[in-house]
């Protein structure tokens, strides 16, 4: 994407109201105003279910689109790649859902507690290096910030198609006792995966089937 283009769309972002865009300190001082607050945003009552390294918002949309008595927040730190899911949420009049651009390890300093439903993560860097390991998005550290945010009976799906990342979120949760509620290696494959699973696919997560790379899924509760 050109330099051109993108500062388009930065500009763009700060004309659309479904995007977020606070700085570091104001989540880190804790003045961010929409902390605790996100219903009112939305402006009604319903359950806040977040997308983590959202890129481009497709999975966001998607599950927008299926489930209106729900929120959606896909969170990014690259604004010029979720411009198309915010774009398309205007266009289409798609009113429950919204993109937040910061980092993810503040995620604590953006909703209170209990503030959340539901977590996605959907098809994020394995990071498989060890020295890369606190930059994985299920690594204790972050599961204990999700833990911060999530309603009692709040949920985390995780779904790759990187087989290291899926063994071994399943084998921190295992180590742990953290309830999985449900793990598949293939869910094109095997039953039991849940509509938001098979329904909704990335474009890259459909050159990843036509590679023939197996899709992985796991859902569990940090509580």
């Amino acid at each position: 994407m050109g330099s051109k283009n993108k500062l388009k769309r930065f500009k763009e972002n700060e004309t659309f109201k479904n995007v977020v865009q606070p700085n570091r300190e104001e989540i880190t001082n804790g003045t961010f105003s929409l902390k605790g607050k996100w219903n009112d945003f939305f402006g009604n009552d319903n359950p806040i279910v977040l997308e983590l390294g959202c890129g481009k918002g497709e999975y966001t949309i998607g599950m927008a689109q299926q489930n209106k008595n729900k929120n959606y927040i896909g969170i990014d730190i690259k604004g010029a790649r979720f411009w198309r899911g915010a774009k398309t949420a205007i266009d289409e009049n798609i009113s429950n859902v919204a993109f937040l651009r910061t980092q993810i390890e503040l995620i604590d300093g953006l909703f209170a507690a209990n503030e959340v439903s539901e977590i996605w993560i959907t098809f994020p860097d394995p990071q498989i290096k060890y020295k890369r390991t606190k930059h994985r998005l299920t690594n204790e550290a972050f599961l204990e910030k999700y833990k911060l945010i999530l309603k009692e009976d709040g949920v985390v799906n995780l779904k790759t198609d990187s087989e290291f990342m899926h063994g071994y979120t399943l084998g921190l949760l295992h180590g742990k006792g953290l309830e999985v509620l449900y793990a598949n290696h293939d869910v094109y494959k095997n039953e039991g995966s849940p509509k938001e699973v098979l329904e909704i696919q990335t474009f890259y997560e459909k050159q990843y089937l036509e590679k023939g790379k197996p899709i992985t899924y796991i859902k569990f509760r940090i509580s």
